[in-house]
């Protein structure tokens, strides 16, 4: 039987928790270490300061939610959440009109989901709370680590105590463990601690965009009215106001609201911010997206967008995403990525479903071998995490970062939809073909990331070669027809020609 260790979880997030919930069920005394207070108090502030509560959950993070050993959980998330089918595109036609057009994820009629980030997490909290192999550490910050004696050294940060407002220096305390995860997000302690002990690849990329939330209030309706009647704009759909340098989102809320971004380069806000009354902000909304203003009134954009942060996007990725026997990286901590695919926090439950699959593998293969040494196995399962997880993670991120242009501007493209048109079709009408939208394996299967990435870029080569065949075939046609017109022109001149020479050399025989 396998013995029991000591996990610590940095990070109480939505993967933190699950991390920690699979460890918990399989027998472990987990710890589990914040930064911040209880995420269950609506007064602790997120760490990029916004109030931000939707998220799109997939398959992905649906499976590894499925497979945490409470049945429950997927009950109270699914039943929280509302089905999102397509974006919904926004725009003004060229005679002033507005449209709305629609453009669904998938073929068969499949949804990604919009999910209260904060109600998920709740309940994981909740969960563990139950459990007795399990106890929470708030307010403690990770200050140091020693990956080769498994121990680390948080500080107990106590902002309301005498001792602290006297300027004393923090308590600290020591922790020893077994295994830590890290899952502390994009600017994770963990990792900056592993990379003393780890040769540690390491790429951290802010792109040129920043974001900043605005709000679509519900209609004001009777206490009694159905939640569908409180949405000014379609509850099923994640709406886009398209720029190509630009766009605007909204995003479903339980609520009857919207969370809306608006992502633009710094240069684009820097202008906006120029004027501190706010004047610019209603009129670039009115020309780049048309109707918003009827959605949010002007003096809620501008209140918005002067007392919202106005934050970067990072990308990061980083191999490996484990030390030794010691040390794993979950989620942001190990692969930041920008939101325009809506993977990152599917992916980050990814990750725990696979690494526990893989620790549970190479646990099931030491209960055959007597005398097996747990942190030795331990070791090769965390680098054969990091053998299968690395490339994945490198390929979401990438492809998070190609979806922006897809999202911006491509969704206005012909030949995006026309190759969007021609997968879907392949896919519904002859399914034995196995052929479906890179989107569609993203958001609606467990495929690994890197397979789709493969099989996408197969797809599209073979849709390159069938439309140049489809279009080259009537070519080849006309051709081949020319020529054998050509050739039977040139036969019936010849036996003209040949027919008239021997007139002539019989003419002359005859004299």
């Amino acid at each position: 039987m396998e013995k029991k260790q000591k996990i610590v979880v940095v990070g109480a997030g939505p993967v933190g928790s699950l991390a920690a919930l699979y460890a918990a069920n399989r027998g472990h005394h987990v710890e589990i270490y914040e930064l911040r207070s209880d995420l269950r108090d609506p007064s602790t502030t997120p760490l990029n300061f916004t109030k931000s509560i939707n998220l799109a959950l997939s398959e992905r993070g649906i499976n590894a939610m499925r497979h945490a050993g409470q049945p429950k959980l997927i009950e109270h998330v699914m039943g929280a959440t509302i089905p999102m089918r397509g974006r919904m595109i926004h725009g003004k036609r060229a005679t002033g009109a507005l449209y709305e057009e629609s453009q669904d994820y998938d073929v068969h009629g499949r949804s990604i989901l919009a999910v209260d980030r904060g109600r998920l997490n709740e309940r994981l909290l909740d969960i563990l709370e139950e459990m007795r192999n399990v106890t929470f550490f708030f307010n403690h910050k990770l200050t140091g680590a020693d990956f080769r004696k498994n121990k680390a050294w948080f500080e107990l940060r106590e902002s309301a105590s005498a001792g602290a407002a006297q300027g004393q220096r923090a308590r600290e305390i020591e922790v020893d463990f077994d295994l830590m995860i890290g899952a502390d997000g994009a600017h994770s302690a963990v990792r900056y601690h592993m990379m003393k002990y780890t040769r540690m690849d390491y790429q951290q990329l802010y792109i040129d965009t920043m974001w900043c939330e605005f709000q679509i209030q519900p209609r004001p309706t009777a206490p009694d009215a159905s939640l569908n009647s409180k949405f000014l704009i379609s509850p099923n759909h994640l709406h886009i106001w398209p720029g190509k340098e630009f766009m605007f989102i909204a995003i479903p809320s339980g609520d009857g609201s919207f969370t809306c971004t608006l992502f633009a380069p710094a240069s684009l806000y820097e202008h906006l911010e120029s004027d501190r009354t706010g004047a610019l902000v209603p009129p670039f909304f009115d020309k780049h997206f048309p109707g918003v203003t009827t959605l949010i009134p002007p003096a809620e954009l501008i209140d918005s967008f002067h007392r919202n942060p106005h934050l970067p996007l990072i990308s990061i990725k980083c191999s490996p995403h484990h030390h030794a026997s010691s040390a794993v990286l979950l989620g942001d901590a190990a692969h930041a990525m920008v939101p325009f695919y809506g993977q990152g926090m599917n992916a980050g439950l990814e990750d725990v479903r696979i690494l526990f699959d893989i620790l549970d593998k190479h646990a099931r293969m030491d209960e055959l071998m007597l005398g097996a040494d747990a942190s030795a196995s331990r070791a090769r399962a965390l680098a054969e995490y990091t053998a299968v997880r690395v490339p994945d993670a490198h390929a979401i991120n990438d492809l998070a970062l190609q979806n922006y242009v897809e999202m911006r501007a491509s969704v206005l493209s012909p030949v995006y939809r026309l190759r969007k048109f021609l997968e879907e079709a392949l896919s519904k009408y002859f399914p034995s073909l196995g052929w479906q939208t890179k989107y569609a394996r993203v958001s609606f299967g467990n495929e690994r990331y890197s397979e789709v990435v493969a099989r996408s870029e197969h797809q599209g080569k073979m849709l390159v070669r069938g439309f140049v065949g489809l279009v080259g075939l009537p070519v080849l046609a006309g051709g081949v027809l020319l020529m054998l017109r050509y050739r039977r022109a040139v036969d019936v001149g010849l036996r003209a020609a040949f027919g008239s020479v021997d007139s002539i050399v019989e003419l002359m025989t005859m004299n």
